[in-house]
């Protein structure tokens, strides 16, 4: 964990959203049963000696270099705004940050502020997480410039438990550069899963095996999702799992026949992939066409590669994509200053120039006013693609899901076992479906 002021320590970090909980399940149970009792401050942003106008604000968040170099560059202009309030922020990298997190709130030493992904939203959302919903009432908390969706996507069981941080939505990034190289079409949004699959084993023979058209996404919860709900279903209905176990058959099965026919890679390269570090992904180490990722990985990814990049819709019916908070800032109800600790949320998502700083490492800014301003100073070619992708998709998007229920994160790690467990030959696709979707109720029911 990383002191973010005034300076920043290094942290080698990629923001892909992929986090396996390891001590979490136990760490969180210790914290949920913490005695929050009415009027009780724990922990968390206490005044400091030199008199009770002069206030603590303690903020944890998970991220990298860069994302730490602009928050606290952000925060540094909070503090010209407010000398009184001293925001202690800390960081570290994505990997174990649920586990710090879970492991503060149970130890009594909570952050004030902190940030939060779907993940584990409804977990924390209970007994963790302030409900934000007042202060939207009264002012103190503004979404009114967010979009529908985004403003509402943080309610869990009613409550605000969290505002969204910025919008992002999956894209399947592409190299142009190959495209043009084997002189076939290029990616289209709206084009099918099978369309995808039928250009990828043709790329594969034109380029001689030198990489493969696609990747197999059949471990990426973000592709299952969107496919089920292309078929009219949902990942999750209430607090249980909106498909059957024919559906995950049929979309293993369409993958094991992608490789099969040599559209996407053996399993050996796709675990690497599937672990979802940005540098490893095929459309950057040169072994494929195509990645499913987050459009605003944009950048990184171009970091990585010589090729030019392009990105467009995961295959299938946009409209089954819906604008997606990229993360989320929640409060801790047992916070000492919580109306300084919202104030402190209101300024980092509504403030034009926190959120020129701020840029679209997280994603665009989910205020519009704000994301306007932003979009109109970046300058680095990979974001403004990502941004006009963004900004395309948008008016396709669908109507939004709930918040996903506890459990999620246990789902995600299955659906990648089970998917996994496919690519190496080692469960057919029928036992493979079996395995997860016991998997994945049990996760549920807990």
């Amino acid at each position: 964990m990383h002191l973010a002021t005034p300076q920043v320590a290094a942290a080698p970090a990629h923001d892909h959203r992929n986090r396996r909980p390891s001590r979490l399940g136990r760490a969180l149970a210790a914290a949920l049963v913490l005695p929050l009792a009415l009027g009780t401050a724990v922990a968390c942003g206490k005044d400091t000696p030199s008199g009770p106008q002069t206030i603590t604000l303690n903020m944890f968040y998970w991220g990298g270099e860069t994302r730490a170099k602009l928050t606290d560059q952000a925060l540094a202009l909070y503090k010209q705004k407010k000398p009184n309030v001293t925001v202690k922020a800390t960081w570290q990298a994505n990997q174990g940050y649920f586990d710090k997190l879970a492991t503060l709130v149970a130890g009594n030493d909570a952050p004030c502020v902190y940030q939060m992904d779907d993940n584990f939203l409804a977990d924390y959302a209970d007994r963790v997480a302030l409900d934000l919903t007042p202060y939207t009432n009264n002012g103190k908390l503004s979404v009114s410039k967010f979009p529908p969706s985004l403003k509402d996507y943080g309610t869990v069981n009613g409550k605000l438990s969290g505002v969204a941080f910025g919008e992002n939505t999956p894209g399947m990034v592409y190299s142009k550069t190959k495209v043009q190289e084997l002189g076939v079409e290029e990616p289209q949004t709206g084009w099918t899963w099978e369309k995808l699959i039928t250009w990828a084993t043709d790329a594969t023979a034109k380029s001689k095996g030198k990489y493969y058209g696609t990747m197999d996404p059949s471990a990426d919860y973000k592709a299952f999702w969107m496919w089920i709900r292309q078929s009219g279903k949902q990942l999750y209905n209430g607090s249980q799992l909106g498909f059957s176990k024919e559906d995950v058959v049929k979309w293993f099965d369409m993958w094991k026949g992608a490789r099969d026919a040599k559209a996407a890679p053996p399993a050996d390269i796709l675990s690497v992939a599937n672990a979802g570090d940005v540098t490893k992904q095929i459309v950057v180490t040169g072994q494929g066409m195509t990645s499913f990722m987050w459009a605003n990985q944009m950048p990184e990814l171009a970091k990585n590669t010589k090729d030019q990049l392009g990105v467009v819709a995961y295959p299938g019916d946009p409209s089954a994509q819906w604008a997606r908070a990229s993360m989320y800032l929640s409060v801790f109800k047992g916070c000492a200053n919580k109306d300084e600790a919202v104030d402190l949320v209101n300024f980092l998502v509504n403030d034009t120039e926190a959120g020129k700083i701020l840029g679209t490492e997280r994603g665009l800014p989910s205020n519009l006013d704000v994301r306007a301003a932003v979009e109109s100073s970046v300058t680095d070619a990979n974001m403004k693609t990502s941004i006009a992708f963004e900004n395309d998709i948008s008016t396709k998007f669908g109507t939004a899901p709930p918040v996903p229920p506890k459990g999620h994160s246990t789902v995600r790690s299955e659906l990648r076992k089970a998917a996994e467990s496919v690519q190496f030959a080692k469960a057919t696709s029928a036992e493979a479906a079996d395995a997860f979707i016991a998997a994945a109720t049990a996760a549920l029911a807990k």
